[in-house]
């Protein structure tokens, strides 16, 4: 599928989600990134802006990428409508076709599916060599399928956070695994909906 055809199919989803109360930060965001020390973070695939704009609001200066001019242009008017236009920058980018320049102290990939052509390994290995010493980058994907996600296939298998680690194929000598679970929760989904979902979590750190 062409990159014309994963944009329309992007817009669409976003053009067709709207919150009264604005976008909220993802969970597995805030409980690991709560008590760090602000700095440079990179958003990839930022979606609606939640976490771009949670973080913002640490004094964060973000990065966020996204393949959906909607979202982008989403976040964009809400970040300088909240006064924090001057903290994040946000970016139509496409992953399968390269990667954002930089360095940073955070990046964050959650939820990052597509029903696209998107080699996901070479996207976080390309994040692991784009964090500084310290950094961390935080990988948060589906570990079951919530009643109001795009894809409903029953025979979707969803790779274990170790699996994620492989595959992205890091040398411990540079990167350390610091968390790397699988945890149930409750979600809240379009028009207030709840559902019990797990989420696979795998937190890398840079050491050099």
């Amino acid at each position: 599928m062409s990159t014309t055809e994963a944009v329309a199919f992007w817009d669409g989803v976003y053009a067709a989600r709207t919150q009264a109360d604005g976008p909220q930060p993802n969970a597995r965001l805030t409980e690991a990134v709560t008590g760090l020390p602000p700095g440079d973070a990179l958003d990839l695939g930022c979606g609606n802006g939640g976490d771009a704009l949670w973080l913002a609001r640490r004094q964060w200066r973000v990065t966020a990428v996204d393949i959906s001019a909607v979202a982008v242009e989403r976040l964009a008017a809400l970040a300088h409508s909240q006064g924090l236009g001057e903290r994040v920058t946000a970016v139509r980018h496409d992953l399968h076709e390269s990667f954002p320049s930089g360095a940073f102290d955070l990046i964050c990939a959650h939820y990052l599916h597509t029903p696209f052509d998107l080699d996901r390994a070479a996207v976080l290995r390309a994040a692991a060599h784009a964090l500084r010493p310290g950094g961390r980058l935080l990988v948060v994907d589906h570990g079951s399928t919530a009643p109001w996600s795009w894809n409903q296939d029953p025979d979707i298998r969803y790779p274990s956070p170790r699996e994620v680690a492989a595959g992205i194929g890091l040398g411990p000598a540079t990167w350390t695994v610091e968390r790397a679970d699988a945890p149930r929760r409750t979600a809240t989904g379009p028009g207030g909906r709840t559902a019990e979902v797990t989420d696979h979590i795998l937190l890398i750190r840079r050491t050099v």
